[in-house]
Formats: C-alpha cells, sequence, structure tokens
C-alpha cells in the first residue's frame, strides 16, 4: 500500500471517528441547575401540550405546526393507558392513538417531545387514563406500594419505552424525545397515604431510571424525587417553586392555560395577559421549562372524558381551540412573548438573576453575562401602573405586569399590553334542516333478554366493567288491595339513594322522575310520590354514569349506581326497604345491544318519520342522513335544544351530550390584573353549559353521512343544526408609543425615536375584511366584540382603515395623530381600538 492511499484511508478513518464524536455529542440530552442541555446547549424551552386522542390525525400535521409558528419548542402529551391496552394484553396503537404516528410528526416539523408515559394522567380523562380491567387485578391496590400495581405499572411503561426505542424516537437515538415523565402528580396522595407512598415514588423513580432512555425523567409536583429525577410544578403560577436539588433546573410541567369545564358549571377563561404575566415570572427567577396546559385541549370523543361530569369539550380556553383554530389574542400575545424570552436566552442561561427594588410593588430581575444583558422589570400592584426608573431610563409599568428588556434597555413586550390581534369567532348554520326519525328505547324488565338477580343492590361499575353508561336495576313491588293510600289518595313517598351519577325513575314503564349530581357532589337522592297500582308494580330505575372519577386516593374503591337504601314510605306497614330484596339487572341499553349508531345496525329496526315521529319524549334515539357542507371550515353540531345522552357520527362517537345541564355560577366583567383561579373570569352563567360539539371534518363523507342521537330526557331534534365556526370579525387594540418585537432590529440599531406601533388585521384564508366595524384613536374604552367610544376620539379615526384594509385580506396602520387627522387630547396616553368584519 502507498504512503499516499495509507494516508487518504487514514484521514477518512479520522473523519469516521470524528463524525462518530460529533453525532455521540450532538445526541444527548442533560441538565444543570440552569437548564435542560440538549446537543450540549443550555436550553430556554417553551412546550405546549397537545393530547393525540383529543384531536384526529388529519389535525395533527396543523395543530403542530400552528405551536411552532406560535413560538414553542417542545410538544408534551401524556400516553392513555386505557385507550392503549383496552383488555389485559390486547394493544392498540391506531387512529386517534397512533402515538408513534404523533410523535414522528412533531419531530419532523423540527419541535422536540417530552413524553408523559404516566401511566396515571388524571387528565379530566376517564379513570384517570387506567383501563377499568385493572381494577379487577387480585389484590390491587392503585398508586401505592402494591406489588400487582406495580407488574402491571410496569409492564405498561415498559411497553411504550421498548415501542419508542424501536422506532429510534428517544434523542439519543436522533428522535425528538427529550424528557420522559413517571407517575403524574402524585406528591399530594404520597403526603396523605404515608411510607407506603414513599416507597412506591422510589420504586417508580428507580424503575424508570432503570429502563435506560438516555433522556432525563422528571416528576410533577413530587417534592421527593429521587435523584436523578427532575422535581417539577404543576400550576397556574410558579414564582416560590424550587427543585429539591441545587443541581436541578427550574422546570413548570404544567402552566394552566384555563380550566376545564364541568356540565353543570360555568365555562373558565384565563386572561392572555396573566398568562403571560405568570411565563415572564417564572422565567424572571431562572426558570428554563415552560409548559402550556393545555396549548391545545381539544374534545373528549366517546365516553373518554373522566371527572365524572367533565364536558364533552376540553377546550381548556388554550391557545388553539377545540376546533384548531388560533384563539387570539393568546396566541400572538404568547408567541410575542417567546419571542421576547429567546432573545434574553444567551443571558438568561448564563447568569443568575440579580433583584432590585424598584418600588413598593416593583422590582428589577437582571441577568448578566458575557453573552449579554437582560432584565424583566415587574409590577405586582393590581389596581395601579408605575412609572419606575432603571438604569437611568424610566418605564411606564401597567398594573400586573412585566416587561422584557432583552439589552437591559429597551422594553420589547410587556405582558399586559396586547400588541396581537383579537377575534370574533362566531358559529353560522350549514346545509339544509334535517329530516329525523325515531326509535323508542324501551324500559327493561326483569324478563328481560340478558337479565340477571340478585339479592340486593350491586355497585354498578362492578356490574358494567364500564362497557356502558347504563345500567338497569330492576325490582318488583307488590300492592295489596286494602293499603289505606288507595282509599286516602296520598301516593307513597320513594326515596332511593344513589351514588350517582344520574338517575331516571319509571314506574310501570312511565317516567316517574330524574335526578343527578355534579362534579362537587356526584352522589343523589330520588324523593317523589309515585302512583302504584294494586298487585305486581315494576319499578325500574336506569343508573346513568358521567364518567368515572380520574383523581384521589385509591379512587378504584369510589362506587357509583344505586347502593341504597331503597325505600316506599306510605304503606300500612309503614316504611318498606326494597333495598335487599329481588333485584334484576341489565347491562346498556337495547338500542346499544343493537347498534343503532351504525349503518347496519340502525337498518335492523322500525323507525318512524314525520308526524308520527314523538318529540319531547324521553328514552328517544333519533337519526338522519346529511351531506357534508363544503370548505374547510370547522364543523359542529348545536345541540342547544337538546337535553342530555349520546351522539354518534358514521359510527364515531362525538361523546356526551348534555346541554339541558345549564351553567350555575357568577358570571361578571373579568380583570386580568390580581391572582387567577378557575373561580375567575367565567362565562356562560345561565346557558347550557355546552352547546356546541364538535365533528371531525375527517369523519364525514362527502354525502350520505349518518347522524344518531340518543336522548335520554326528551329534547326536540329539530332544532339541531350543523354549524361552521368561523372569524366574524378581527380587532386591534394598541396603545400608543407601545413597543412592537417587529421594531426591534431597529430599536437595537439605535432608530427607536423614528418607530411607531402599527395595528395589523389580518383575517383567515378565504376571507377580506369587508367593514371597519368599529375604529377609534384616543381612548376607547372596551373589548374586541365591544369597543366604544372614550372621552377623547379623534374624528378621522375610521379613515386610513377604511382606505387600506377593505377588500384586502390582511392591512396595517401606523399608530400616529398624524394618521388620524391629529392628536385629540394632547396630555393623554392614548391607544387605539379597532374592529373589522370578515366575510
Amino acid at each position: 500500500m502507498g504512503f499516499g492511499v495509507l494516508r487518504q484511508n487514514m484521514f477518512v478513518l479520522l473523519l469516521l471517528l470524528l463524525s462518530s464524536w460529533v453525532c455521540s455529542v450532538t445526541s444527548s440530552v442533560s441538565y444543570d441547575n440552569k437548564a435542560i442541555i440538549v446537543n450540549g446547549q443550555r436550553r430556554i424551552l417553551m412546550s405546549g401540550s397537545i393530547h393525540y386522542p383529543r384531536s384526529t390525525p388529519e389535525m395533527w400535521p396543523d395543530l403542530i405546526q400552528k405551536a411552532k409558528d406560535g413560538g414553542l419548542d417542545v410538544i408534551q402529551t401524556y400516553v392513555f393507558w386505557n385507550g392503549h391496552e383496552p383488555s389485559p394484553g390486547k394493544y392498540y396503537f391506531e387512529d386517534r392513538y397512533d402515538l408513534v404516528r404523533f410523535i414522528k410528526l412533531v419531530q419532523q416539523a423540527g419541535l422536540l417531545f417530552h413524553l408523559r408515559i404516566g401511566p396515571y394522567v388524571c387528565a379530566e380523562w376517564n379513570y384517570g387514563g387506567f383501563p377499568v380491567w385493572l381494577k379487577y387485578v387480585p389484590g390491587i391496590e392503585f398508586r401505592t406500594d402494591n406489588e400487582p400495581f406495580k407488574a402491571a405499572m410496569q409492564k405498561f411503561t415498559e411497553k411504550i419505552v421498548s415501542m419508542m426505542k424501536a422506532e429510534k424516537l428517544f434523542q439519543t437515538q436522533g428522535g425528538p424525545i427529550i424528557l420522559s415523565q413517571i407517575e403524574n402528580e402524585f406528591g399530594p396522595v404520597e403526603w396523605e397515604i404515608g411510607a407506603p407512598g414513599k416507597a412506591y415514588t422510589k420504586w417508580a423513580a428507580e424503575m424508570a431510571v432503570g429502563l435506560n432512555t438516555g433522556v432525563p425523567w422528571v416528576m410533577c409536583k413530587q417534592d421527593d424525587a429521587p435523584d436523578p429525577v427532575i422535581n417539577t410544578w404543576n400550576g397556574f403560577y410558579s414564582e416560590f417553586f424550587k427543585p429539591n436539588s441545587n443541581k436541578k433546573p427550574k422546570m413548570w410541567t404544567e402552566n394552566w392555560t384555563g380550566w376545564f369545564t364541568e356540565f353543570g358549571g360555568a365555562v373558565p377563561q384565563r386572561p392572555a395577559e396573566d398568562l403571560a404575566f405568570s411565563v415572564a415570572r417564572f422565567i424572571q427567577i431562572g426558570g428554563s421549562f415552560v409548559n402550556y396546559y393545555m396549548y391545545h385541549g381539544g374534545t373528549n370523543f366517546g365516553r373518554t372524558a373522566g371527572g365524572p361530569f367533565i364536558a364533552t369539550s376540553y377546550d381548556y380556553d388554550a391557545p388553539i381551540d377545540e376546533f384548531g383554530l388560533i384563539r387570539e389574542p393568546k396566541w400572538g400575545h404568547l408567541r410575542d412573548l417567546h419571542k421576547a424570552i429567546k432573545l434574553c436566552e444567551p443571558a438568561l442561561v448564563s447568569a443568575d438573576p440579580t433583584v432590585s427594588s424598584l418600588g413598593n410593588n416593583q422590582e428589577a430581575h437582571v441577568f448578566r453575562s458575557s453573552s449579554g444583558c437582560a432584565a424583566f422589570l415587574a409590577n405586582y400592584d393590581t389596581s395601579s401602573s408605575a412609572k419606575v426608573t432603571f438604569g437611568n431610563m424610566q418605564y411606564d409599568l401597567p398594573p400586573w405586569s412585566i416587561s422584557i428588556l432583552p439589552d437591559c434597555k429597551t422594553a420589547v413586550y410587556n405582558t399586559a399590553r396586547l400588541g396581537a390581534q383579537s377575534s370574533q369567532k362566531k358559529m353560522i348554520p350549514v346545509g339544509s334542516a334535517f329530516s329525523w326519525q325515531s326509535y323508542s328505547e324501551e324500559t327493561a324488565s326483569s324478563d328481560d333478554d340478558n337479565t340477571f338477580s340478585n339479592n340486593g343492590l350491586w355497585e354498578q361499575v362492578n356490574v358494567t366493567g364500564d362497557s356502558s353508561d347504563y345500567l338497569w336495576y330492576m325490582t318488583d313491588v307488590n300492592i295489596a288491595s286494602n293499603e289505606g293510600f288507595l282509599k286516602n289518595g296520598q301516593d307513597p313517598l320513594l326515596t332511593i339513594w344513589s351514588a350517582g351519577h344520574a338517575l331516571q325513575v319509571f314506574i310501570n314503564g312511565q317516567l316517574a322522575g330524574t335526578v343527578y349530581g355534579q362534579l362537587d357532589n356526584p352522589k343523589l337522592a330520588f324523593s317523589n310520590n309515585v302512583k302504584l297500582r294494586v298487585g305486581v308494580n315494576k319499578i325500574s330505575l336506569l343508573s346513568i354514569a358521567v364518567g368515572l372519577p380520574n383523581v384521589g386516593t385509591h379512587f378504584e374503591k369510589w362506587n357509583a349506581g344505586v347502593l341504597g337504601p331503597v325505600t316506599l314510605k306510605g304503606l300500612n306497614e309503614g316504611t318498606r326497604d326494597l333495598s335487599k330484596q329481588k333485584w334484576s339487572y341489565k347491562i346498556g341499553l337495547k338500542g346499544e345491544a343493537l347498534s343503532l349508531h351504525t349503518v347496519s345496525g340502525s337498518s335492523s329496526v322500525e323507525w318512524v318519520q314525520g308526524s308520527l315521529m314523538p318529540k319531547k319524549q324521553p328514552m328517544t334515539w333519533y337519526k338522519t342522513i346529511f351531506n357534508a357542507p363544503g370548505g374547510n371550515d370547522p364543523l359542529a353540531l348545536d345541540m342547544s335544544t337538546m337535553g342530555k345522552g349520546l351522539v354518534w357520527i358514521n359510527g364515531q362517537s362525538i361523546g356526551r351530550h348534555w346541554p339541558g345541564y345549564i351553567a350555575r355560577g357568577n358570571c361578571g366583567a373579568c380583570n386580568y390584573a390580581g391572582t387567577y383561579s378557575d373561580k375567575k373570569c367565567k362565562t356562560n352563567c345561565g346557558e347550557p353549559t355546552q352547546r356546541w360539539y364538535h365533528v371531525p371534518r375527517s369523519w364525514l363523507n362527502p354525502s350520505g353521512n349518518l347522524l344518531v342521537v340518543f336522548e335520554e330526557w326528551g329534547g326536540d331534534p329539530t332544532g339541531i343544526s350543523l354549524v361552521k365556526r368561523t372569524t366574524g370579525s378581527v380587532c386591534a387594540d394598541i396603545f400608543e408609543g407601545q413597543p412592537t418585537l417587529k421594531n426591534w432590529r431597529m430599536i437595537s440599531g439605535g432608530n427607536a425615536n423614528r418607530l411607531q406601533p402599527k395595528a395589523h388585521l389580518w383575517c383567515p384564508p378565504g376571507q377580506k375584511i369587508s367593514q371597519i366595524k368599529f375604529a377609534s384613536y384616543g381612548l376607547p374604552q372596551g373589548t374586541c366584540g365591544s369597543f366604544r367610544e372614550g372621552s377623547c376620539h379623534a374624528h378621522k379615526s375610521y379613515d386610513a382603515f377604511q382606505r387600506n384594509c377593505v377588500g384586502k385580506e390582511s392591512c396595517s396602520v401606523a399608530v400616529a395623530p398624524e394618521v388620524f387627522g391629529g392628536d385629540p387630547c394632547p396630555d393623554s396616553s392614548k391607544k387605539l381600538s379597532v374592529e373589522a368584519v370578515c366575510s
């Protein structure tokens, strides 16, 4: 071999070794006290939760892209055990449960991934994500130092980890997964159960680390998470959180963007200003990882909602709404926040903050290093603005706000100043009215097929295995001809105590009453006088579950269904206890057994149509056939005229409908300033908790779609309509002199005095601005959709928008006095509010 060839081969070998070394260096995830370290680089990571089963695979790419466009680095999800292992050893990873496909789409978008295996998830998901069969494993106790539970949990965790390894999805294999989670919010449970909880925590951590994923594991709300597992925080705020070791970074695995909706409750919303404030406040104390729970909430399709009483909508007031549309201004305001934080990243990952007071409720957090300088100026006062001096310059800080200065000089973002566009969404009916047919569900009888009997009352889930929401309890009551109530007209009092969640009472096939519980008290009682006849009377109780519990200590021991006592008062003998007599049981409805929600099943019975079709009758099935409307707008069913039940499209379950449950509570004005809780900023009081039910476009055929509704209470199906969700109007609300990130390069170049903020408006694709509904430069009041002129108004406020925006999909107008015909109030700090109609 010649020297030249040898030298060439040695060079090639050196390149191969160097390449191998580079790959090993760049394919690593670790952490220190400052941040997660990816490929040798500390990162400030912004993350968002998107739960793959709460949307459809067809929606995933768009959701992921919108998350990326919103400035996220990471997508986070739970792994839903009961969806993946519906029966022991029988696994399902298809359609909405195709976890690998979801992760690979995230990777294709260039984002990282946080896999929260759990496998307990809470998540307002049925049974907290546990499969119901787990309850019946001999000797099992959930989430404690229990060998049967630990064996099942470890088996499923190993299943998921091995799948991820086989698909090379961990970051050390070239995949996107940089973090995994074991367990979920176990700290409060551990505190309650004591030593067995501590032993379980230690075991879970060791088991997870022993799986050698190559990436860090986290435990959220787990102050005693053993090294090397990172303990993280979940909540509305995280400014006081500290890791349990000075070697671990400050991580916030759930910053709640809103709150879940419960049937019977008002709909919670969290102001964008407060959400941004919470993030900036965490970053300014050295936080390096923030995950929004939820970034897209989605829909609890089928019977996946837990709680109980959790609504079918899991919108969560997230930056991307249930239907996959951007929620403005929240999405845009957070996008701008992420840009501002990224400008500060070199200083944030290199230095610890120094804190100085700027006033009674104001302070500065400053990061100085050789990499740069970044400052966060905070005003914690909830009612008063503050003018503060920092670095020989003055800054105006609105109440409950933080300004971000990437160079310790120029404020490019303030959490209370919404520079992003707002919008008003609307639901518009599409297509023609539905033509309905009906089928009456039969009241169950002990003589029916598939019934079984026992002395006494049985717990519902132990009977149904959660295969249906419905369980019939049936018994006979014999009434002698000499009973006094037959003569005096005082009907006996039937009292039924139930562990919940809803109950229909039938006497001799006729509905005698309906009762139901609520989230904070699922138990219920029926107590009514009932008409009985001489001889045998048939009492049929339809017990209805509204999702199994998802949280609490040993919730596998919680009960549902009619557990009694069941008594009949007012007989000659006094009070008769029916609880221990013979009861018959039947699981589910006849319509369920016949699969009336499918094309083949629905053709197996005779349906009534036209003038003979009953309306407002309980226990009725309805079906119709319809064609899909054109376009790409998200679709929903307006169910406002219905009571309670289930809905299917082409055999796919949309979920439980319950518009008859009217939202209780107090709904009023919402001020972003001040500590937020799920009791603040509520809407929909006095209206149905949920009126619209998401219909995924991918579930529809161009024509011949089967819509089936089961109605328990007796709603009017002729009021059901298909609607599309679209943007009605868009708004901008910009303060004079408000800094914008788009101007950052010019500001940092010393041209700040020549800059003016701009109002940017844009309609969704396919729509254009058709009208300027409102415009006011001065001191306008109100919010998008309800703007009004204030005491100061420039009379040419409309002109620039009518000239520059009408007929266009997007436009921008500078916010300056000369644009609107001069300064209407020179001694006041002004702003511009504008609303444009999209059509």
